[in-house]
């Protein structure tokens, strides 16, 4: 007695078909599972066993033999169950009719039957729809993300029974196919505003830059003067999700068990680790390799405050995603790539007590301490960064000062405009902002005149600016410019992105 059952298994965001095939035959008792199965695949003989029973149905009596095809790919993940359990009670005649080709089956099997959701179903629907399946059998807990796939039935069942009642066409179950459209164009609503923030005008301008044109942001400063705070709103003036960018999200915490009511991730992320959190928390990784934090941070912001607290190595391992803007996890059993588009922004204090440089304290650190804390952040690190903003703690006049201050919407509304104009240029290519621009499109974009190139000339002699810093400067200014909606860059476009990266020569030498 034979059967085949589809199903699907993750690589990263990618998945792949698996047929389940199930054959039983006479001989003395026993269920093997062969197929390159990792230890999660073989546990499921036990949970099949028990569901097969408890949910009333006889489990079969001689030697099973259950093999996931293609061998030579490693399988993980408890999805398998549902299709191990079909394909077992197909095979034994339970099932009267084998399942058409074109349906497939995700999810875990309790012991009782009911039917468990799964991490990563979103991208697994996403991967069948295009293999050509037509109709996708899911836990209820799993129909609200597996409905953002168009084009294909989502059946949610609630336990095995109703499952195999369905299949014998005994009951029958609508396809679950909400309209997530419907509220995604509504206006996202935040707790907090830029209107809090009071004073800090250099360090607000600066956010609005680096939010228009997608630039690195280093904040340095003394405790309190508001670096934290300001970073927390960052998110209220970044631009919507576009529905693509959203999905994408979508699929990363899909695939990291982080998704909130299995809905669409409408926020773009705010990811803020500790600074205790490892190199693999923050890039991915682990024995199951999982999104870390900078891809779970994609399409948003990854905030590392009191960043020269992080070990340096941690530091390091962003130095090739901040450029790349993905990441590839490298293990014996598969090589993965996580997408890493994300704005970094850090917060730092200038030395280990954090008054170093203050007017109002007087900093305890020796020269030794203070060059050993600042070293952990590198210059090729510093490099990446484009905007470095000097924090002063906020004046007591401002604190009290009762004029209203500028809210997010108001800024977000230049960001956005700022980011249409950008859009337009780039049409066409695979950039979508300037700070991820190239060197070709940096000459193609970045004109400055004969005026312009001497003071960029003075600027480097002056500075010791590296390659990578003058091409930092050339895309903050096409951003500024481009929020004073300027197709020409003007000297003040210039000298203002040359000052956001002349602070680090006041700590860094």
């Amino acid at each position: 007695m034979y059967s085949k059952i589809y199903t699907c298994f993750l690589e990263g965001l990618q998945g792949y078909k698996v047929e389940v095939e199930a054959d039983i035959a006479r001989g003395l008792q026993a269920f093997n599972i062969v197929g390159l199965a990792d230890v999660s695949i073989k546990e499921a003989k036990e949970r099949v066993r028990s569901a097969i029973t408890n949910s009333g149905f006889k489990f079969p009596v001689g030697r099973i033999t259950i093999n996931l095809a293609p061998a030579n790919l490693k399988k993980e993940g408890s999805q398998l169950d549902i299709s191990i359990a079909i394909s077992i009670l197909t095979a034994y005649g339970t099932i009267i009719k084998e399942p058409k080709d074109n349906i497939a089956f995700i999810g875990e099997l309790a012991l009782d039957g009911r039917l468990m959701s799964v991490d990563g179903a979103l991208p697994m629907a996403i991967s069948l729809k295009e293999m050509g399946f037509e109709k996708i059998i899911v836990p209820v807990d799993n129909k609200e993300e597996c409905s953002l796939v168009k084009g294909v039935d989502i059946i949610p069942v609630d336990n095995l029974t109703n499952l195999v009642d369905y299949l014998n066409e005994n009951i029958d179950i609508e396809p679950f196919n909400e309209d997530v459209f419907s509220d995604f164009e509504e206006e996202v609503e935040y707790d907090i505003d830029f209107s809090e923030i009071k004073g800090q005008k250099n360090l607000k301008r600066a956010m609005e830059i680096a939010a228009a044109g997608e630039h690195n942001l280093l904040m340095i400063g003394p405790p309190g003067a508001g670096k934290t705070m300001a970073a927390m709103r960052l998110p209220t003036i970044l631009p919507p999700l576009d529905f693509e960018e959203s999905m994408e999200c979508t699929k990363i915490y899909s695939v990291s068990g982080e998704l909130k009511e299995n809905r669409l991730v409408k926020k773009r992320p705010f990811r803020a680790p500790h600074h205790t959190s490892s190199s693999v928390s923050i890039i991915g990784g682990g024995r199951i390799p999982k999104p870390g934090e900078i891809s779970l941070a994609h399409n948003g912001a990854l905030f590392l405050d009191e960043l020269p607290e992080f070990p340096k190595s941690t530091i390091e391992v962003l130095r090739q995603p901040l450029e790349e803007k993905t990441i590839t996890i490298s293990r014996a059993n598969a090589t993965l790539t996580y997408p890493a588009n994300f704005l970094f922004i850090a917060g730092a204090n200038p030395c280990p007590c954090g008054y170093y440089g203050s007017e109002e304290h007087e900093c305890t650190c020796s020269a030794s301490q203070i060059q050993r804390y600042l070293g952990k952040i590198s210059r090729p690190i510093l490099d990446r960064i484009d905007i470095h903003v000097d924090v002063k703690p906020v004046k007591l006049k401002d604190l009290r000062d009762k004029t209203p201050e500028e809210p997010s919407k108001e800024i977000r509304k230049r960001v956005v405009k700022a980011r249409n104009i950008q859009r337009e240029r780039f049409k066409g290519e695979k950039t979508k902002t300037n700070g991820q621009m190239n060197n070709r499109l940096i000459k193609k974009y970045v004109k400055l005149d004969d005026n312009l190139n001497e003071l960029l000339e003075a600027a480097y002699q002056k500075y010791k600016f590296s390659a990578r810093s003058i091409n930092k400067i050339l895309k903050l200014c096409r951003t500024i410019a481009d929020l004073d909606e300027s197709e020409e860059i003007k000297e003040k476009h210039l000298l203002e992105a040359i000052r956001f990266r002349t602070v680090d020569t006041k700590y860094w030498g």
